[in-house]
Order: structure tokens, then sequence, then C-alpha cells
């Protein structure tokens, strides 16, 4: 099935778009977890990314057995990102809900954003409470992350934390319209689109109970690879590029501290590229990081001496002796 956007928005729908790569068996637990939901009319658009193990055949196999709600996508492997905005763009639903393949929807969630977002016409996303549940299986006690907290914006908070899970929120179509394609990222690729929503200065509304379960697993990532893999390094060094953008075009300045602390996470990551041997990124992200800083931190002796050896060595091998160091340190120390 290929892809058209601009397609005809049904009134009332909700698409849900569920990449999956190499997950059969929790992909059907999160498909049924769509399904069981009371709230109609929902689409299910499963976009298989390039699987090799079975899970094309699976998702094919949900889709024959309910023809009314499923709907399949096939895509050479791209990573999560390119996966999603094949979802995007079929979607023809008034509200859109990802949800990761090893995730779970509790009952009512639909049910309930959908009432909070019609009670808050000028809100364009409802969000509710978010359980994890540990690889041992155990519970983490209350909402997990930020998700328990009421607020009115995504920024600035979003800048120093995703404080929901891909599954959490529900947005209207029209805020995913306006914030445009997913990046073709592996790595952080949810949250510099969800701050390029909250650059908008979208309203949300909050459901005060439990909505979702995400689940920590040792099945393989759609993301792929370690968070350090080069590839992985090179989407989170765009990521983070992007997401410095959307917060100074909402007006966060160095003022703020939320700033300060993304520029100690543009520094870090800097050091890192370096030590992934991305010199050309390294560069960029110290100087967004001393800009992010402001005129007196962005001058302080870290940033000089990191400088001054990045100027002698190079900047790829001043990463790596930065990484070196770093793992070296005892942990007190970190």
């Amino acid at each position: 099935m290929t892809p058209t956007e601009g397609s005809e928005t049904l009134s009332g729908l909700i698409s849900v778009v569920i990449p999956v790569h190499n997950r059969a068996g929790m992909m059907r637990e999160a498909v049924a977890s769509v399904a069981t939901q009371d709230y109609r009319p929902v689409e299910i658009l499963l976009i298989d990314d390039g699987s090799t193990d079975g899970t094309a055949e699976a998702c094919d196999e949900l889709s024959t057995a309910m023809p009314d709600l499923v709907r399949v996508l096939h895509r050479p492997n791209g990573g999560p990102g390119a996966a999603r905005e094949t979802g995007r763009l079929a979607a023809r639903g008034e509200f859109l809900q990802y949800l990761d393949s090893d995730d779970l929807l509790l009952p009512g969630k639909f049910e309930s954003q959908v009432a909070a977002l019609q009670r808050a016409p000028d809100a364009g996303v409802a969000y509710g409470y978010t359980r994890f549940r540990r690889r041992n299986g155990a519970l983490v006690d209350g909402p997990w992350k930020g998700s328990g907290m009421e607020r009115e914006t995504m920024f600035p908070w979003f800048l120093v934390e995703r404080w929901w899970d891909t599954p959490t929120p529900l947005y209207r179509r029209f805020v995913c319209d306006a914030a445009g394609p997913w990046l073709p990222l592996w790595q952080e690729e949810d949250w510099e689109y969800d701050c390029r929503i909250a650059a908008s200065g979208v309203k949300l509304v909050q459901v005060p109970e439990f909505l979702v379960e995400v689940r920590d697993h040792a099945e393989p990532r759609l993301s792929g690879g370690s968070i350090r893999d080069r590839r992985n390094v090179e989407s989170r060094c765009t990521a983070h590029r992007h997401v410095y953008g959307h917060a100074r075009s909402a007006g966060i300045g160095p003022e703020s501290p939320f700033m300060q602390q993304y520029a100690r996470e543009l520094f870090l990551l800097a050091r890192q590229a370096g030590g992934a041997d991305l010199g050309a990124e390294a560069r960029e992200l110290f100087r967004l990081a001393r800009e992010a800083s402001g005129p007196g931190r962005g001058r302080g002796a870290d940033f000089r001496a990191y400088a001054v050896v990045a100027g002698l060595l190079g900047w790829a091998a001043a990463g790596r002796l930065s990484c070196l160091v770093d793992r070296l340190r005892p942990e007190w120390a970190r």
C-alpha cells in the first residue's frame, strides 16, 4: 500500500500508527490493546520496517483477521522516524496515536482523551499518566517521568526531558500536519518531533489517570544497536541541533535554567560525537553549547580548555580523549 498525504480526514476517527521491526509477539499485544478499546472508530496502521524474521507475515495475518481495523504498509528498513512518517502520511483520522510495538494502551484511553479534547477545544494534545513496567515484571510506583504533572504547554520542560513516552499523548490531526514530516532518524526522533510541536505553543489537557504501559525488555529495538553507535550518535546530533532551534524559536534563551541545562547536554554530546569520529558534528554542537550558555558561561574555563585541546588535536581526537577520561573517572566524580 502506498501512503498519500492529504487524504480525506474522517471525523472522530483515531489513526494508530505502529512501526515494527522483528518483534512479532509484542506487536500482537500492542495491536490487541488497541483492538479492545471501547472507542470507535479506530484504524490501525502497521508499518513493517523491513522485518526479516516473520514479523511482516504476522502483520499481514492481523490485517486478514481484522480487515476493517488493520492496514499494513511494508517499507525497507529505515528506522523509527521514517516508519512513523510512512504511517502519518497514510493516516485518515481526526486524531493521531503513535504507539511503539512494545508498549500497550490501557482500557479507556481513547474515550478519556477524546472526551478531554472535546471539553478543551483550544487544546491540541491530550495526555495522561504513563505506567512503567521493569524488565523483571515489576511496576514502578506512580506515574512515570513527569506524566503525572499537569502542564498547559510542552515547553520549556521538554527542553530537558521528554516527560511522556510515545504512546502517552493523543494528538489532534492538525497539530501533526502543522509539525510536518518526521525526520528519518534512528535515535531521539520522537524528542525532536515533540519539541517541534512544543515550539508552536500547542495547548495540553491532562487526563489524571493511567492510560498506557511502557515496558522494558530484552527484545531488539526499532532504533537498532547501542545509543553510542556511530549512526545513532549522528542521529542524536541532528536531533539536538533541531531541538535547540525549536527552543530558540519558542523564545527560550540562555537566561532560562532549562536552556542552561540543555547547554550542558549539548556540550556532553559534542564530546561523544568526537568520540564517534564525527568531527564536524562535534564542532557544531560545541558552538551551540557555548551559544546556549550565554556570553558569560560560554567563556568559562571548561569551554576554553576544550577549545584549545580540539584546536591542537582535532575535534574527533579531543572527543575520544574526553570519552576515555570519562570512563576512567570514578563513579562518584561523574
